[in-house]
Parts: structure tokens; sequence; C-alpha cells
């Protein structure tokens, strides 16, 4: 996955708008972000999902996916190592994260 593909698949939800926070693009709904691009670079992105969901996307995928630093990951912050997704796999990941700050 590239960080196009990343980018057009978060904008792909209903209400989602791109902003950017500590110089990073990010996805947002109702101004809460989601989704960030280019975390920790830009081989990488994040997802905010729940310490739940991080744990089964990262069995599931454990050199994809692993948690932010901090308390950030411990909170379910997960990366997504880009290179390692494809688009359909990532998709209902997005959606799951998309949907939680909705």
């Amino acid at each position: 996955m590239t960080a196009d593909q990343f980018r057009s698949l978060a904008l792909s939800f209903p209400g989602v708008e791109e902003k950017a926070h500590q110089s990073h693009p990010d996805f947002r709904v109702r101004n809460k972000i989601f989704a960030t691009l280019g975390y920790p670079d830009e081989l990488h992105g994040m997802v905010k999902l729940t310490p739940k969901q991080q744990a089964e996307v990262m069995a599931a995928a454990p050199g994809a996916f692993y948690p932010a630093a901090g308390a950030w990951g411990r909170n379910g912050s997960t990366v997504v190592l880009l290179s390692q997704v494809i688009p359909r796999e990532l998709e209902p990941i997005l959606r799951q994260a998309c949907e939680a700050v909705r």
C-alpha cells in the first residue's frame, strides 16, 4: 500500500476531512482523529484502535502492525507499515477506527 492509497481509503468514508497534526496529515470525523499518515516516518501510518482491536490486528499480521510509542500505543494507537498491507486488508481496520470516533 502507498501513502496515496492510505489517504484515498481514509477519505472514502462519509464525513472524513484531511487536516494536519504535528506536521503529519491526519484524517478526522467531527474533528476527531482516527488515522494519521507519516508517523513515525513516511513509510508508516497510524490507526486509532481499541487495545483489543490492536491485539487482534497485531496477531493477524505481526509484521504490519505494532503499538505506537508510550501511552498512545498502550491505549490502542497502532502503527501500520504501509508496505506490508494491501487496501482490502486495511479497509475494515480504518472503518472501525473511523466509526469509533463518530
